[in-house]
């Protein structure tokens, strides 16, 4: 094996932003999974030792800090604060795990980039994070969240080497594309799942809105698969 392998995964934290939108209820009926809003909060880990027991599969959501990572847990469960956001680095080096029907789990992992903190408490979460990602077996797939206007970031490449090395299912959120028109949108989803054809791992990509639910059903539905409760897409 090349040197330097396995790949270390980016240094890790969170500052994220809760965005509110105006059109939150707009189509209820239809931006709404009665399976993932069943999702409730079952506990936070600060080391490898407080991990809660393997048990059912977990798909694990991870982004860049400003990313959106935590307002697009609350809108796939439907939730206006299930995953709580912070700009205090301590409260954010927390792993926080909520359950689901049949015992599954979501698992919130910390953002990354840019963290003002000591350079031991970055190191320590890094490890932290990386036991997590390496060691636990019933880890299914993780759902990368990408800021659409700023995607493939040197922090984001490195989490995909790592996940190429362990061979885990990566779907990726291209998040805020309601900001982009849709040209800029679709030439955006293109050049990246371009560049995905260069890993070796299965992963694939979308544009999502945190904002108005855009792509919301096509990210349902990898979950379902993820999760084993429909067929594959």
């Amino acid at each position: 094996m090349a040197a330097g392998y396995p790949p270390k995964v980016p240094e890790l934290y969170i500052i994220s932003r809760n965005h509110t939108s105006k059109n939150a209820l707009e189509n209820a009926n239809i931006m709404m999974n009665h399976y993932y809003q069943q999702a409730s909060f079952v506990q936070s880990a600060t080391t490898p030792n407080t991990l809660p027991q393997e048990g059912g599969i977990e798909v694990a959501f991870a982004g860049r800090s400003n990313s959106g990572k935590s307002s697009t847990i609350n809108r796939v469960c439907f939730q206006k604060s299930l995953a709580r956001t912070s700009k205090t680095p301590g409260r954010t080096q927390l792993i926080n795990f909520f359950t689901l029907p049949e015992g599954q789990l979501l698992v919130d992992l910390p953002g990354y980039g840019y963290a003002k903190v000591p350079e031991n408490i970055k190191l320590q979460w890094q490890k932290f994070i990386e036991a997590y990602l390496t060691t636990r077996n019933t880890l299914k797939g993780l759902i990368l969240v990408m800021d659409i206007r700023h995607p493939m970031t040197s922090f984001d490449q490195g989490l995909l080497k790592w996940a190429e090395h362990r061979q885990l299912a990566v779907h990726i959120l291209l998040n805020k594309a309601d900001k982009l028109s849709k040209g800029a949108m679709h030439s955006t989803v293109l050049a990246v799942r371009k560049e995905l054809a260069n890993y070796q791992m299965p992963v694939s990509a979308q544009a999502f809105s945190a904002t108005n639910g855009l792509g919301l059903e096509e990210l349902w539905a990898k979950l379902d698969n993820w999760y084993e409760r429909g067929a594959a897409i």
